[in-house]
């Protein structure tokens, strides 16, 4: 059998390798500190299941329009007013299986084979895979551990093939979030070479000491601009698979007829769901940062106290990324012999770009007791490394 030559151009997940090797581990009876995978440990909040059971019950179990249920557009355009930003429910937001989904309709989209798009790293292995399945070619503009843009280097990654600037803040894995002053030169690049620009912005409500980062669509031109979103890390609906995107209408009708031809629809009680999340009360959010808030402190005064780690206080999201490069190993050797030897599970930063490399992405989104663990259990590691 012959595979058709775009499977080849997927790299496997990173991510998800690490977190089945995990699971099969603890499959086997080891106890395996879980520091992998980005997904909140909260239940979703009564309040949105709720929603989700009466849906059922009332028959509401089959499919809505394509672009979503109008109810849930009108409600994130209602989300969307609140933080200054201005989206039609009717034309120009999608409502999608997972966020993940939508940065993938929106790549085939926009990109032709041949295409460059430059990519703001470290980031997430999903936005490279999306790229690659649209056979065109992701450009790596480093930012660091911290995440921070050389307006220089962005522009001198620029050439005649470059379609579009992807960028995802708060970053995922560093955790991360971009000043005001970058996402405005990201904007005004983009404007400057005719580009798109493509913000993933699904960790914007996870964020932290009074921050609050700015959308390019917020000050841009919104016919150049795609942003994506989702329930899932705000709301603890990783498993619901519910994300939405807001663009110009010529993108997002694009955007439609490849959900049509694919998924249909998303699930349609998942999407009174999203209603609730987006209507009713926040407190459960709020809770769930203040956590996030306090973990992150823990891990960060944690691994800065273990020698060889340097570990930068991320500003959003649930990640920490912290350096590693001083042991003088791949960050995939250190992490599998982490896990192997110690039984903490952690991502190597070489998956999520050339950048990440002498690094590891360490998820807070576990109890404190299980990072107490963890931190002593790579205390022992490191030390064992330096004997």
């Amino acid at each position: 059998m012959r595979l058709a030559r775009r499977t080849g151009l997927i790299k496997p997940s990173g991510t998800i390798a690490m977190a089945e090797k995990a699971r099969e581990m603890e499959r086997r009876g080891r106890r395996i500190c879980r520091l992998d995978v980005g997904e909140p440990d909260f239940d979703t909040p009564e309040h949105i299941k709720e929603a989700a059971i009466k849906a059922i019950k009332e028959g509401f179990t089959h499919y809505t329009p394509s672009r979503g249920l109008p109810e849930l557009r009108e409600a994130i355009a209602e989300d969307l007013e609140r933080r200054g930003i201005q989206a039609d429910p009717k034309s120009e937001i999608i409502v999608t299986p997972g966020a993940k989904h939508a940065i993938y309709c929106a790549c085939l989209s926009t990109l032709d084979p041949g295409d460059e798009v430059l990519v703001l790293s470290p980031t997430w292995t999903t936005h490279f895979q999306c790229i690659e399945i649209a056979e065109a070619r992701a450009v790596e503009v480093p930012c660091g551990e911290e995440y921070s843009l050389d307006e220089e280097e962005l522009k001198a990654r620029v050439t005649g093939k470059t379609k579009m600037i992807l960028m995802g803040s708060p970053n995922n894995p560093t955790g991360g979030v971009l000043s005001d002053g970058a996402v405005r030169a990201i904007v005004e690049i983009a404007e400057d070479n005719d580009l798109l620009i493509l913000s993933d912005e699904i960790y914007d409500r996870l964020v932290y000491d009074g921050l609050k980062p700015i959308s390019p669509s917020s000050i841009g031109d919104r016919e150049r601009i795609i942003v994506v979103n989702g329930f899932s890390k705000a709301y603890a609906m990783t498993g619901w698979r519910l994300g939405y995107a807001y663009a110009c209408r010529e993108i997002i009708d694009s955007m439609t007829r490849i959900q049509q031809s694919t998924t249909t629809c998303p699930v349609s009680f998942v999407q009174k769901a999203g209603v609730e999340a987006l209507r009713g009360p926040q407190a459960d959010v709020e809770r769930m940062v203040r956590e996030y808030d306090r973990r992150r402190r823990f891990i960060v005064e944690g691994l800065n106290e273990i020698e060889g780690f340097r570990c930068t206080m991320p500003r959003g999201a649930f990640y920490a990324f912290p350096d590693i490069s001083g042991f003088g190993m791949p960050s995939s050797d250190f992490c599998l012999r982490l896990l192997e030897e110690k039984g903490v599970s952690t991502t190597p930063g070489s998956i999520f770009g050339e950048s990440g490399e002498g690094h590891i992405r360490v998820s807070y989104a576990n109890n404190i007791q299980v990072l107490r663990e963890a931190v002593e259990k790579i205390r022992e590691f490191a030390d064992d490394l330096w004997r």
